[in-house]
């Protein structure tokens, strides 16, 4: 356990000093090359992480003054988020901690870890009320990331945060080319794995298992796909024959579906090539034939050969607002001004594929956000730069319980998305 307190602490640290939680994670697992640490170092930083303001919030009443050592810091964070939320046992996380101080050669700080989780676990009740005081400690966000969904959505804001820090749920896509859902229900409960049906390919799992015990993922049976991501495809309506660009298709879960659904001539542009090769990877998996390029969506003139697409789905670059439970180190990375400068970039691969598309053409505009400028705003924005677009009806989504048409907020069956189909008059 000293080894995974450690290890955690130190991915902890990375993601306060910038890094993104997945490389803070890599550097981890290249230090631990054992996977059976894994799971367990994986738990403490998402944990820590998940709930970072609430534990700043009571380090800082249980501390004298400020600590300079960025590691002690986070070892304490992680331990507290020990003590909190797991049934680790209280006495074995405190000599843990200690040990661990030493691992990190903070062996003078050996006191004053053993002295401060001591005094939580004496004062607990007294000190978790305290922190409920301030709106980040009690919601874990950032207090910019509340003021805002409060203003954009004064009915539902507290759910959305409360949701943002629930585990989220796992969603399969079965390839309709391999398999019925109906069929693949029955090898689930064979395997006495509870599931339920939801969309129309999807199928929900009870519990969330890890990805070598899913019944045929390996063999291109399903793929791990969000409920609500699984929605892109079929908004698209991609007919057999038609020519369909996949404009930021990295991994490939939304072009691999487009295929599933219809013969069609596609393309899977992406402008990292190192996340290309999961596209590849995908499509060989599930039996699938596409066009991998690579390129900027924003400059077609590097890419395109000039002949229209029928379709195009712009998945774009969003601030992956309604994702932080899958990725915790959103919601600290993450500025206010963020915003505008993810906008701008929409906006810009907006304009450009919308010369890619043929007149009677569609266009699939949609995020992983639940912030109105990159969402509501941004279609609004574009069609007052585009007479020659009008947005279509979405029968599923434009019905929203008084959400902005096409919107979708993290709940416990589906991440926070967005859509807007376009069509070019």
């Amino acid at each position: 356990m000293v080894e995974v307190q450690r290890l955690a602490a130190q991915a902890v640290v990375s993601v306060l000093e910038g890094r993104s939680l997945d490389a803070a994670l890599a550097e981890a697992w290249r230090r631990q090359p054992d996977p059976r640490d894994r799971p367990a170092i994986q738990d403490l930083v998402y944990g820590t992480l998940r709930f970072l303001s609430r534990f700043e919030a009571l380090l800082d009443l249980l501390l004298d003054r400020p600590l300079e050592d960025a590691r002690l810091r986070a070892l304490l964070l992680v331990a507290l988020y020990q003590l909190e939320r797991t049934r680790a046992a209280p006495h074995a996380v405190v000599d843990h901690a200690v040990r661990t101080a030493a691992a990190l050669k903070l062996a003078s700080a050996k006191g004053l870890v053993n002295a401060v989780l001591r005094n939580f676990l004496r004062r607990r009740a007294q000190l978790e009320a305290r922190v409920q005081r301030a709106e980040s400690a009690r919601y874990c966000h950032p207090q910019w990331w509340i003021d805002k969904l409060r203003s954009q959505y004064p009915a539902r804001y507290a759910a959305v945060l409360e949701a943002d820090n629930e585990h989220p749920p796992l969603a399969l896509r079965v390839n309709a080319r391999r398999a019925s859902r109906a069929g693949y229900l029955d090898l689930l409960a064979r395997h006495g794995i509870a599931a339920e049906a939801c969309g129309d390919a999807g199928v929900l799992l009870g519990k969330p298992l890890p990805a070598e015990r899913i019944p045929g993922l390996a063999e291109g049976l399903v793929s791990v796909q969000d409920a609500a991501a699984q929605l892109a495809a079929p908004l698209l309506d991609a007919r057999d024959g038609m020519r369909v660009l996949d404009a930021c298709a990295a991994p490939g879960g939304k072009a691999t579906h487009i295929l599933e659904l219809a013969a069609v001539d596609l393309t899977a542009l992406d402008s990292d090539g190192t996340r290309l090769e999961r596209v590849r990877s995908n499509l060989a998996r599930l039996g699938l034939e596409a066009r991998v390029a690579r390129g900027d969506a924003r400059a077609p003139r590097e890419w395109w050969d000039g002949k229209p697409y029928d379709r195009i789905l712009a998945d774009v670059p969003c601030s992956a607002s309604g994702i932080v439970r899958r990725h915790p180190d959103i919601k600290w990375l993450r500025r206010a001004t963020d915003l505008a400068q993810f906008a701008r970039a929409q906006g810009n691969m907006l304009d450009a594929l919308w010369q890619t598309l043929a007149s009677g053409g569609k266009l699939l505009y949609a995020t992983c956000s639940v912030f109105q400028e990159e969402n509501s705003g941004q279609i609004a924005g574009f069609l007052e730069r585009h007479r020659d677009a009008a947005r279509l009806s979405l029968p599923a989504l434009d019905d929203n319980n008084g959400l902005p048409a096409g919107q979708l907020l993290p709940d416990g069956r589906h991440d926070g998305f967005f859509y807007a189909l376009l069509e070019k008059s």
